[in-house]
């Protein structure tokens, strides 16, 4: 499918889709034409139905990977193949609303109190002080990093828009001692080459090596960073428009899910076991 894929990698370069989307949706529409040895163009409802049961049942994929590869299908046969009927009648399994595991602060100071290196303390602070995701985190440059007006540009976020978040003092005070000892020049963590950054598998390692030290037993990726600053934010009463930009969320119905992880509004009810004078 030489020509076919020119023409959708040309198609997705139009719409500005971020290179990771381009050869993520070319790789599954590929893995499509191949489990059926036929070109897409001679494929139809039937088949893109029999794939997805296939990506269900034997590849077990999550709902949010499979939805992604179906939405590489539908692109090829909206845009590129302008077939928008083949896909029309395609529907996703319902998306199951699952909630966010969050650090308590506590837990997260032990993180940084129990990390000593000077470099992988600052790249765990960054994260949760800028409410940064790791591959946000791994491409930080020097430049990106505005001590002046205290932000921190995230340059090609997800989605590919550019944003500002806060940056903490706290966190620079950490990437000074960095710095000082370290001398990053272009990227603010430079990985085995001084000419690359460091790598996203590279970061999760620090963060889970730094989790076992604080002996924290929650199901906590890096990422977990990020939903724990979000929420953190929401207790501390700041508005969650405010919050929503700093994600860079698109949409202010994906923050919200950090409503439903903090305490902010449970603090102020009252259990009813505790109204009872002596439940004894």
């Amino acid at each position: 499918m030489g020509k076919l894929r020119d023409q959708m990698l040309a198609d997705l370069q139009l719409r500005g889709v971020v290179p990771s989307t381009q050869k993520t949706y070319l790789r599954e529409v590929s893995n499509f034409a191949k489990y059926f040895n036929r070109s897409p163009e001679e494929l139809g409802e039937d088949e893109i139905k029999e794939y997805m049961l296939y990506l269900m049942r034997e590849r077990h994929l999550s709902d949010g990977t499979f939805r992604f590869y179906i939405c590489a299908l539908k692109f090829l046969y909206r845009t590129t193949l302008k077939r928008e009927w083949v896909v029309e009648k395609i529907k996703y399994p319902k998306r199951k609303r699952k909630l966010p595991v969050v650090l308590d602060l506590s837990e997260v100071e032990s993180l940084f109190s129990v990390t000593k290196n000077l470099k992988h303390k600052a790249m765990l602070m960054i994260t949760y002080s800028s409410g940064l995701r790791v591959s946000e985190t791994a491409r930080l440059k020097m430049t990106d990093i505005d001590s002046k007006r205290m932000t921190v540009r995230i340059r090609q976020g997800k989605g590919g828009n550019d944003r500002y978040s806060i940056l903490s003092q706290t966190a620079l005070e950490q990437l000074r001692q960095y710095w000082k000892k370290y001398r990053p020049t272009e990227w603010l963590f430079e990985g085995q080459r001084k000419d690359e950054h460091i790598t996203t598998h590279t970061i999760q390692l620090i963060f889970y090596a730094a989790k076992k030290r604080a002996r924290i037993t929650k199901p906590a990726s890096v990422h977990t960073l990020r939903h724990s600053f979000a929420t953190h934010l929401i207790e501390a009463g700041t508005s969650l428009h405010h919050v929503q930009l700093l994600l860079g969320h698109r949409s202010p119905t994906t923050t919200t899910v950090y409503l439903h992880v903090s305490r902010l509004n449970l603090a102020q009810v009252t259990s009813p076991l505790d109204r009872f004078r002596n439940p004894d």
